[in-house]
């Protein structure tokens, strides 16, 4: 019987399947528009806005992984700047495209695995996530910083929130082995400065800090439970 020699990305395959399939989850997540979900709200990420306030970055290219209902997606737009943003869930991408036609933007909506999304090397300006980092299970950690890099313009920016370890609103303070040992990220893995500054030890940091608390009257949306980077290609 001949032996099956598997490559790199089949063990990515393998460690894959050992833990939940997201793609139906997230569609059920999202079915229940309803729910008391913080961010269903229908606001950008507050450091996001201060990042054009403090004009660490203007109109371009952006790239959005895991965009959900698009609602930063939909901000980036009004502020002038061309958007990819991609998700795992249909119903999501549903929904944000709803969102988008209601606030008259033109988004380019991608319904994908990000890691199966063909993109054009350096063709981005910024690279955003909201909260779908703290999704990725370890041994995807190197695919994910790949695919940031490959994406970004020289000097291009990335940015990113995520859970805090241990956050009210999630944030599993568990070992990466213990993701395997578990079979699963608990909800979402919690991360902290130190943490982030090792994973991403190949950008240049602009800052990391914890999200801002905001009220909904602000329509920014804030919460203290999130980590809040800022690196730079």
């Amino acid at each position: 019987m001949k032996e099956t020699i598997y490559n790199y990305e089949d063990l990515l395959l393998m460690l894959d399947s050992l833990l939940r399939e997201p793609s139906q989850f997230w569609n059920d997540f999202y079915t229940d528009r309803e729910k008391s979900v913080p961010f269903f709200v229908h606001s950008p990420d507050e450091n996001l806005v201060s990042y054009f306030d403090k004009k660490y970055f203007e109109k371009g290219k952006v790239l959005e992984l895991g965009c959900g209902p698009g609602r930063n997606a939909i901000y980036l737009a009004n502020k002038g700047c061309s958007v990819d943003a991609v998700d795992l869930s249909i119903e999501s991408i549903k929904w944000a495209k709803e969102r988008a036609l209601e606030s008259k933007v033109k988004v380019n909506f991608i319904h994908s695995n990000i890691f199966e999304l063909d993109i054009k090397e350096g063709a981005y300006d910024l690279v955003y996530d909201s909260g779908c980092f703290h999704h990725i299970a370890p041994h995807r950690r190197m695919s994910y910083i790949n695919l940031v890099k490959k994406a970004l313009k020289p000097n291009g920016f990335f940015a990113m929130t995520c859970f805090v370890q241990g956050g009210e609103l999630g944030g599993a303070e568990i070992s990466d082995w213990d993701v395997y040992r578990l079979l699963s990220l608990k909800g979402g893995l919690g991360y902290s400065e130190e943490k982030l500054r090792a994973i991403f030890k190949d950008f240049k940091i602009i800052e990391i800090r914890n999200m801002k608390e905001c009220q909904k009257k602000d329509n920014i949306f804030g919460v203290s439970g999130l980590l809040a980077a800022l690196f730079q290609k």
